[in-house]
């Protein structure tokens, strides 16, 4: 009897799941510094920060998104947005929140924001968001990246981000339609894997009558600028 009863336990011991006792579906954080870089060209040599930051599970997340630039030490751009996200399908989120331009301060916008955020076929990586403001404003944008791994440790970045309004913005200068297109190329080396320095050039365009506003304003239209940044996440 004692022998059988030892049998059974052991039997037991070997049938239970390793992850018995702990949490299927646990509560994750994750903070990506994706671009925290120093650019070089025409105009101005802008420190630029984009950074996001999330927590949650499998099916429900909130992220936290800030991007700033600035200038000789004084912030000329700074937007920052919470969202509520909700898993869709296999790779995709669909993203509601808000988002709050807070620099230039004399001209703040406040958006409800609509979203899709994943992973596409090819395994490009997608970020896409309807913005809804006051008096009729919208603004679309999309924001795309790949990675080619020429090795484990070597990683050419391109991405691509364009921005297109509903509605003109003169105070900001913006135009309908296209306003402008961003394109990057970034060469890092991840020394280890959540910490990864980088080399790459990035360029900017205006378009329609964003464009004519700039050079109305003296400005350029378009600016090629050499960069050099970090990416980490903890």
């Amino acid at each position: 009897m004692k022998k059988t009863l030892i049998a059974m336990a052991t039997v037991a011991v070997i049938s239970t799941p390793l992850h018995a006792g702990m949490e299927d579906d646990p509560t994750l954080v994750k903070l990506m510094i994706d671009q925290l870089e120093q650019r070089n060209g025409d105009e101005e040599d802008p420190v630029v920060l984009e950074s996001d930051l999330w927590i949650g599970k499998d099916l429900h997340k909130l992220w936290l998104k800030a991007d700033v630039e600035s200038v000789d030490g004084e912030t000329e751009q700074a937007e920052v947005q919470a969202r509520y996200s909700r898993a869709v399908a296999p790779y995709w989120d669909f993203q509601v929140g808000l988002r709050s331009d807070l620099k230039p301060s004399d001209e703040k916008r406040d958006w409800l924001a609509l979203g899709f955020r994943g992973l596409a076929p090819y395994f490009f990586d997608i970020d896409a968001a309807l913005y809804i403001g006051e008096q009729g404003r919208t603004q679309l944008t999309f924001d795309t990246e790949y990675e080619v791994m020429f090795t484990q440790r070597l990683v050419l970045s391109p991405e691509m981000q364009l921005t297109i309004n509903g509605k003109e913005d003169k105070a900001l200068g913006l135009g309908t339609g296209l306003s402008s297109l961003e394109a990057g190329l970034r060469l890092r080396y991840e020394i280890v894997r959540e910490f990864a320095p980088y080399i790459g050039v990035n360029w900017e365009g205006a378009f329609g009558k964003t464009a004519d506003y700039i050079e109305d304003a003296g400005g350029e239209t378009s600016d090629t600028q050499f960069v050099v940044g970090i990416r980490a996440w903890y």
